[in-house]
């Protein structure tokens, strides 16, 4: 059911985009926020500590991130929309739970605030390094839902999206934001409405059926119906059957189906320029930005770049890759890590298009317009 809501006052306000994200989680309903402290996701548990008490919800600071994921899990259970935020290293202790909450089909949202790793790496320093974890993080068979924001405005907007659309299909969905875009502060338009997904309450407990229907809510805890949650093989009443073929491959399609067969309407971008481009561009997150005005300096010397910029990475929208590469045979792909989005990129494409990555990597260096602006010219003469 979508309603409209709305936790802040309509207007504009001069932000920073981790606590624009606390606003988004908020005008979306989220009533649980579970978290450990970690750089640079740290504001985002700090505004959300301050506001979620006014809104009857409820803040824990938890022993780590293996709790953090494990509590937001059994709140979304308990009947609360809810989130964690953490960064690189955290994100690697909530692969297992993210696990979890996929095969139960539990519905959260968990932001990932990329800096610079492997390990420990560069805590203050920004990243693109996490696009392979947060697609391949946790083991199995599985779909994820990953969105990436660019702006303040979009760590609003797709906090809401993200909670939405973890309702919806039932499952946890990641805002990849990077340290750059969360640090951010410039403007942001809060609407008069925000359209809510609520949660629908069933009175048997579905996880999957054949026909690969996403479950229309969930069941409510606490109230006699006996719901079995479990992360081994479960059959539609959550009953563990961990010795049955048939069962496993059903309960893994449906999990799976139920997001693959939205990609094409999932596959949130924005196309620019593409038609008749020279060169295309694709790229997300805080690299984005650099490519635009990298854009206006190369138009000087009359070249048109069509731009690709990702919203949502995962699943991957292949059809708006294939629709860039029908345009041109060049496609630039920067990125701050060694090539995740370019091999994507790649596999794609048809053997006659030249994918050129573009990576740069440490300190926190990100990418200027200058610097991408010379990597197009480079390319046309190739």
């Amino acid at each position: 059911m979508l309603t409209e809501l709305n936790t802040t006052n309509p207007g504009s306000y001069f932000w920073q985009g981790n606590v624009a994200c606390v606003e988004g989680a908020l005008a979306a309903g989220c009533k649980f926020f579970a978290g450990y402290p970690i750089t640079p996701a740290n504001e985002i548990s700090e505004w959300m500590s301050r506001r979620i008490p006014s809104f009857g919800g409820v803040f824990i600071q938890m022993e780590d991130e293996i709790a953090s994921m494990g509590a937001i899990i059994g709140a979304s259970w308990g009947g609360a929309k809810s989130m964690t935020a953490t960064s690189g290293p955290g994100f690697s202790l909530m692969q297992e739970n993210i696990g979890l909450a996929i095969m139960t089909e539990t519905p959260c949202v968990v932001v990932d605030v990329q800096r610079v790793g492997p390990s420990t790496g560069q805590a203050t320093k920004c990243a693109q390094g996490d696009i392979m974890q947060a697609r391949w993080g946790t083991h199995g068979d599985h779909e994820i839902i990953a969105l990436a924001p660019n702006s303040v405005q979009e760590m609003f907007t797709l906090t809401v999206k993200a909670f939405n659309l973890a309702e919806r299909y039932r499952t946890p969905v990641i805002l990849l934001a990077d340290e750059i875009v969360s640090h951010l502060r410039e403007r942001i338009d809060v609407p008069e409405k925000v359209e809510v997904v609520e949660r629908q309450e069933i009175l048997q407990p579905p996880f999957f059926s054949s026909g690969f229907d996403i479950p229309k809510g969930m069941p409510p805890l606490g109230r006699g119906l006996g719901v079995s949650i479990t992360g081994s093989t479960h059959d539609p009443a959550g009953i563990r059957a961990t010795t049955s073929p048939e069962i496993h491959r059903k309960l893994v399609e449906g999990l799976t189906f139920k997001i693959q067969r939205d990609k094409s309407q999932l596959a949130d971008c924005e196309m620019i320029g593409v038609e008749g481009c020279d060169i295309g561009v694709i790229s997300f997150g805080c690299t984005s930005r650099a490519v635009e005005d990298a854009i206006e300096i190369v138009a000087q010397r009359g070249i048109r770049v069509g731009h690709l910029r990702l919203r949502t990475i995962w699943p991957f929208p292949e059809e708006k890759v294939r629709e860039l590469a029908e345009q041109t045979n060049r496609i630039l792909v920067p990125e701050m890590n060694l090539g995740q989005l370019s091999l994507e990129v790649e596999r794609i494409v048809s053997d006659g298009t030249k994918v050129l990555p573009l990576n740069k990597i440490g300190g926190g260096l990100i990418f200027t317009p200058s610097e991408i602006a010379s990597a197009i010219l480079r390319s046309m003469e190739r």
